[in-house]
């Protein structure tokens, strides 16, 4: 079992930054984590994945050398630093986990937050 709460969304303009936050409890052994966006009319999709006692993490060609996933063990917490931000990444930010090795669609998640709004003018 894992729960998870996101925060730091706002609204940011083009080529800003920001900083969003996953805090975690419940189990972290094996336990892969994700995060996903949805943008009004669009479908789910993958941004960026690691584990949470590994190093092994993937992204998503579109924010590929611009979003930093990471995390802090002492606060139980997993973050997405995003850079050079686009109005393209406009959209709901959720965070997502699952236990054991997945793929990068968002379906084979089963822990979810509630996500958090993250607007980019242009």
């Amino acid at each position: 079992q894992v729960h998870l709460v996101e925060s730091g969304g706002g609204l940011v303009q083009a080529g800003g930054s920001l900083t969003l936050s996953c805090a975690a409890s419940g189990r972290t052994f094996n336990t892969m984590l994700g995060w996903f966006r949805q943008a009004p009319g669009k479908e789910r999709e993958f941004v960026a994945r690691r584990w949470w006692t590994g190093s092994v993490i993937d992204y998503a060609d579109a924010v590929k050398g611009r979003f930093t996933i990471s995390r802090d063990n002492g606060k139980n917490t997993v973050y997405l630093q995003m850079n050079n931000l686009k109005p393209e990444d406009t959209a709901v930010y959720y965070c997502a986990a699952s236990f054991g090795p997945v793929g990068t669609s968002w379906s084979e998640f089963n822990y979810w937050g509630q996500g958090t709004q993250v607007t980019v003018s242009s």
